[in-house]
């Protein structure tokens, strides 16, 4: 019975990142959610500080140095010179290069985030966020729907890819993540109406 409860009540992380905030997108990514049948049991605005994110992100040499890596394969497939374009090669600095973008952009503005709980809660928002990259991400998906970003021209323009929201990836990201944005007084447990019918 346990599993049982763990799997219908799975919980995620969601962030309307400042991009989604400005553009008026917190009422359809928090429709979409709820349309699902996925319910909100936390949620606040925020404006998120260096300590925040530092804590937010991996800390790891080799996380930065795989997004440099994902840097120079956007350079190569669009036959970009990384040199001409951000003044390096070497993987590690570019990485840390993204990553400054990544907190730049995410302290542009305000923040809205979210606990979702519900069914398979990770695998369904982030289906519902569609790819990362906004360029790739299918119509239907929130991503695919109100963004066209795209990471060769994020990397010329040396700024983080505008893709509207962020959703944890797996059961420990979520929760980790969930711990550093929320405490537990924030988080409330309630019945949605139709949660009998629906499941």
């Amino acid at each position: 019975m346990e599993i049982h409860k763990q799997i219908k009540q799975e919980r995620t992380l969601v962030l309307v990142k400042p991009d989604g905030v400005k553009r008026g997108l917190i009422g359809e990514v928090v429709q979409r959610i709820e349309r699902r049948g996925l319910k909100v049991v936390a949620l606040k605005m925020v404006q998120v500080g260096r300590e925040h994110l530092e804590n937010h992100f991996p800390k790891s040499e080799e996380w930065v140095e795989r997004l440099g890596s994902k840097t120079l394969k956007t350079f190569n497939e669009y036959q970009i010179d990384p040199v001409a374009a951000q003044g390096t090669a070497d993987p590690k600095e570019l990485g840390k290069m993204v990553k400054e973008s990544l907190f730049q952009y995410l302290q542009s503005g305000p923040v809205v985030a979210m606990v979702i709980e519900g069914i398979h809660a990770i695998d369904m928002v982030r289906k519902l966020a569609g790819n990362t990259l906004p360029v790739f991400a299918e119509m239907g998906t929130i991503r695919g729907d109100y963004s066209v970003d795209s990471p060769s021209v994020a990397n010329i323009e040396r700024r983080a890819i505008h893709n509207i929201m962020h959703a944890s990836e797996t059961k420990e990201e979520a929760a980790n993540e969930i711990n550093l944005w929320f405490k537990k007084d924030e988080i409330h447990d309630y019945k949605r109406a139709e949660e009998d019918i629906m499941f």
